[in-house]
């Protein structure tokens, strides 16, 4: 976020007006543009109030800027000397494709601040938990002599091949290099599927608690989401049989190891019931399968998709949570008449994914080096949990409650007391800690998603501390 230099000769509130002008001039503040308000941009530009008011009367005096009782403060309507720029609010008010949620929007804004925060929202990996040495050793050792052209759309051919032998060999698939499509991660594996194999007013079945609610992209494209209860067997197949006699779902969205939020683990006979449930009603399986080379005791379960006889699972996975999520790698197994589907529609949105990050994939997988990392990984997550559960239970006790995961990134804490998400998220901002309110992934308010693989050891004990003071002093309001 630009701020204005404290070493420069020219005084802080016209390096501030000269900002505002030249983000007017260039369209950036169309005519109409509401800007904060002085306290606001103070705090962020940190800047004295005055230095703000002068700034502005600066640009008030120039008729750049009106300030209206009750409305605040706001570009000139008509600007002199300026041809009239397209109103870009209308603009980006409309279009189908919707923003993200108010949550996840105060989240991005706290992030962008340039405050700092210990984020336990972003379920990234910390950078020392990639395999940098690994794809640094890749670089070094492996001549790359491809062609650097547009690709195959369906995804780099030795890297489906790579990711055909990883999925048998680790996960029970069965697969061929026509059944694979790469993609630049699970979540466009999940758009490309709302938008080439459902319709608007298509009803689909997801867990509740789910990520797929934080998702906009199922309303945008018109898609009616129907919930799941997640216990600790998984979602209940006579669930999904009333929610098919009453909304004709077309499609179940499932991620039965670890589940995110949750953490959860789908036992194996839910697994079979659940499958052969779908299979007797005709729809198919969306599998999502992120954590589950994370799992930090013994092996996970196998994936649904290693007990489909009948291609009705579309299994997703990355190397975003086991890798480096930068890579943008991801994956779908499914029938070749899918993915020639899918294909085509990728063909059209960005003609394939870029082949030097598919080519360190390829090797990656491929590499002697992956098993050690993973099984690094697994330790350091570990621990990372565990740190995270011991603090939680020293500061907060009995207030709150929680599973402990058994793999993936996430801790889903319950606050035993009722509480608002917005003013615990706003609390969290003010004391330095990001989260994400349970509301987000679907349920009621009172619950957080607490992600410990991006902060380091010592920032989740900091991190944890002042979640708890801003816990607390939601409760005290």
């Amino acid at each position: 976020m630009w701020r204005p230099d404290r070493n420069d000769k020219k005084p802080l509130y016209q390096q501030i007006a000269d900002y505002l002008e030249q983000r007017i001039s260039l369209g950036e503040l169309p005519p109409g543009s509401h800007l904060p308000s002085e306290r606001k941009l103070a705090e962020q530009l940190g800047v004295n109030r005055s230095t703000i008011v002068q700034a502005y009367e600066n640009l008030r005096a120039s008729g750049m800027i009106e300030s209206l009782t009750g409305s605040g403060t706001r570009v000139c309507g008509h600007l002199w000397g300026m041809d009239p720029a397209p109103n870009w609010s209308r603009y980006v008010e409309g279009g189908s494709f919707l923003p993200n949620f108010p949550f996840m929007r105060r989240i991005r804004e706290a992030v962008q601040s340039g405050e700092p925060f210990i984020n336990f929202a972003n379920g990234e990996l910390a950078p020392e938990l990639s395999p940098n040495e690994e794809i640094a050793s890749i670089m070094r050792n492996q001549p790359f002599h491809e062609p650097l052209g547009y690709g195959d759309p369906q995804g780099y051919v030795p890297l489906r091949s790579a990711i055909t032998g990883f999925l048998q060999e680790l996960r029970g698939i069965q697969a061929t290099d026509d059944s694979i499509l790469v993609t630049s991660g699970s979540q466009q594996s999940l758009y490309l599927i709302t938008q080439c194999l459902l319709n608007p007013g298509d009803a689909i079945a997801i867990e509740n608690p789910s990520y797929c609610y934080s998702l906009p992209m199922f309303q945008s494209a018109g898609i009616r989401l129907f919930g799941l209860t997640v216990n600790e067997d998984g979602v209940d197949p006579e669930e999904i049989r009333a929610l098919y006699k009453q909304h004709r779902i077309r499609m179940v969205f499932l991620n039965p190891n670890f589940q995110n939020p949750t953490g959860m683990v789908m036992s194996a006979q839910r697994r079979e019931e659940v499958l052969s449930c779908c299979e007797q009603l005709g729809i198919p399986i969306v599998e999502d399968d992120p954590f589950s080379l994370t799992s930090y005791d013994d092996a996970a379960p196998p994936p649904i998709k290693a007990m489909d006889r009948n291609g009705s699972v579309l299994y997703i996975g990355s190397l975003s949570k086991v890798a480096a999520s930068g890579l943008r790698i991801g994956w779908m197994a499914a029938p070749h008449t899918v993915i020639q589907r899918l294909s085509d529609a990728r063909q059209q949105m960005d003609f394939g994914l870029s082949l030097f990050p598919q080519w360190i994939a390829a090797h990656l997988l491929e590499s002697a080096s992956l098993a050690p990392h993973l099984e690094r990984l697994r330790d350091s997550l570990r621990l990372r949990r565990d740190i995270m559960a011991e603090a939680l239970h020293r500061k907060l006790g009995s207030e709150v409650s929680f599973h402990l995961p058994q793999g993936g990134l996430n801790l889903w804490c319950k606050i035993n007391r009722k509480i608002k998400d917005y003013h615990l998220l706003n609390n969290g901002i003010k004391h330095g800690v990001l989260f994400i309110p349970g509301s987000v992934f679907g349920t009621e308010p009172g619950f957080v998603r607490l992600s410990y693989a991006r902060s380091s050891i010592d920032e989740i004990v900091t991190g944890i501390d002042k979640f708890a003071a801003a816990l607390r002093e939601t409760m005290s309001n």
